[in-house]
């Protein structure tokens, strides 16, 4: 499986449903319908099966980079693996520091995707303003929906701490990835040496 299209996309009209089949981009968030005629998984534009699903859902840590091929096959994926962050959120995380920035993610996942029911589940997380909301996107940590259809975790209940952790370490990629020229410590840093924590557990 090949990423087929590199350059950035149009950042309108950005939605889970949307799909670009001919560029090989597609839609897995199945319909009703669809989990009905037990065609789930499959693009819901186009049909196509791209996804070991089996694989993905095992939540494996050593294979989240599989995790991620198959992802960027999904539209809304691709487009928060390529559009270039905002300026705002360069700027908080540049005030942060990536070590901070990456030390906050299992709190921001407890906070927006933790509960059994979140609150506005679907729309708690926006499309920019910090680095982070790009991550939970192209990684599929926005909402529960989304984490149920990538991660095989249904919605219903509250995440357990495992879980947590397996689905923080994706958008601690992420952001590892995409913010390589942010510094370790932020412009606003007390002046206290921050303990070195792993980037990946």
């Amino acid at each position: 499986m090949t990423d087929l299209m590199t350059e950035d996309l149009a950042p309108l009209k950005v939605t889970c449903t949307r799909s670009d089949c001919e560029n090989g981009l597609h839609c897995y968030l199945a319909t009703a319908k669809m989990v009905k005629q037990d065609t789930a998984g499959r693009c819901r534009a186009c049909g196509i099966s791209l996804v070991d699903w089996e694989r993905v859902h095992a939540r494996n840590v050593s294979d989240v980079a599989f995790t991620f091929e198959c992802m960027r096959t999904e539209f809304i994926r691709h487009h928060f693996w390529h559009i270039e962050i905002d300026d705002a959120a360069i700027e908080h995380a540049r005030k942060k520091g990536i070590a901070a920035l990456l030390e906050s993610v299992p709190k921001r996942l407890r906070q927006s995707i933790g509960k059994a029911q979140p609150f506005r589940d679907g729309t708690q997380t926006p499309f920019q303003g910090r680095a982070v909301y790009y991550a939970q996107h192209a990684t599929a940590t926005c909402c529960r929906k989304c984490v149920e259809e990538w991660h095989g975790i249904p919605r219903g209940r509250a995440l357990s701490e495992d879980e947590i952790q397996y689905l923080s370490q994706l958008p601690i990629r992420y952001l590892a990835e995409r913010l390589k020229d942010i510094p370790q410590e932020g412009t606003k840093s007390s002046g206290k040496k921050r303990k070195e924590q792993p980037l990946f557990r």
